[in-house]
């Protein structure tokens, strides 16, 4: 019989692509996730994976699996959650700012369904001051988003910086010319922390495109419009970071999880758990 921990390491692999990275989402050695997939392969006695140096890439045996081992997973999770004595049902209403959805929310939902299929969940993605208004109305039972530093509301998970983009690396503002930027509206937190920092050199700027949609703000730099700002781990596809100290250094923002006062407790650290640890990036 085929091992469930070995599937679920398979399917981590074939998500993300590396050994190392599959290991820190599941919180496990990268040698545990190497003897995982030796052994699964020596059950059906195919190679499903082939590796090299440069990349590692599922064979055609490999790519067969994939449908079957989330389906059997699926309905390990489902039969757990029906017999199980600590089986969670409810609804569960999560915010998360729209930068982290655009780059690694989709493997913890996933991952939160197979387990918990018995709760309906609720997302809203909105900016992190908006996600923070929604909760202190009730709204919202769990936030997933940015603070400045300094800031101590919500429970820590990571810090980075802030890095400043564009399509070209080698941009550099035009002399006697307002940068021009791309940004979400106001009261976004990337927003103020880039035009304090210029406003600090004095350098002039002027915002020429403002989107609520990180998807609109990539398409207008991608197109060359101007300059934008992301934390240095969810940097577009297309866009490339600014080099050289041509632009002045933005300060980090920390991630953090934020819990409301009276929501299901057993619901939200369930979720809250799966985020903390797939959450950080390999680079942190």
């Amino acid at each position: 019989m085929l091992n469930l921990h070995h599937l679920d390491s398979f399917l981590m692999l074939q998500r993300t692509g590396s050994f190392t990275e599959a290991a820190v989402r599941l919180g496990v050695g990268q040698s545990t996730v190497t003897q995982h997939i030796q052994r699964l392969e020596k059950s059906l006695g195919r190679q499903l994976v082939f590796r090299d140096t440069h990349q590692v890439r599922l064979t055609v045996d490999g790519e067969a699996l994939v449908g079957y081992a989330r389906g059997m997973l699926d309905l390990n999770g489902q039969v757990l959650s029906l017999f199980g004595e600590t089986r969670l049902r409810g609804r569960l209403r999560l915010g998360v700012s729209e930068d982290v959805v655009a780059n690694r929310l989709t493997g913890i939902l996933e991952d939160f369904i197979r387990l918990h299929p018995l709760v309906d969940l609720e997302l809203t993605v909105a900016l992190s001051a908006v996600l923070n208004q929604m909760q202190d109305a009730g709204d919202l039972d769990l936030v997933l988003a940015k603070r400045h530093i300094g800031e101590t509301h919500g429970k820590f998970l990571y810090r980075e910086p802030l890095v400043w983009l564009a399509r070209d690396p080698h941009f550099a503002p035009a002399k006697d010319t307002a940068l021009p930027l791309i940004a979400f509206p106001p009261p976004s937190i990337t927003r103020r922390v880039v035009q304090e920092a210029l406003d600090r050199e004095k350098l002039a700027w002027r915002v020429v495109c403002t989107c609520g949609s990180l998807s609109g703000l990539t398409a207008a730099a991608r197109a060359g419009m101007g300059v934008m700002v992301q934390p240095r781990s969810m940097v577009p596809e297309g866009l490339r970071e600014i080099a050289g100290d041509r632009l002045p250094r933005l300060e980090d923002v920390e991630f953090v999880l934020i819990p409301r006062r009276g929501a299901d407790a057993v619901m939200v650290e369930a979720l809250s758990s799966l985020i903390a640890a797939r959450i950080v990036p390999q680079s942190i």
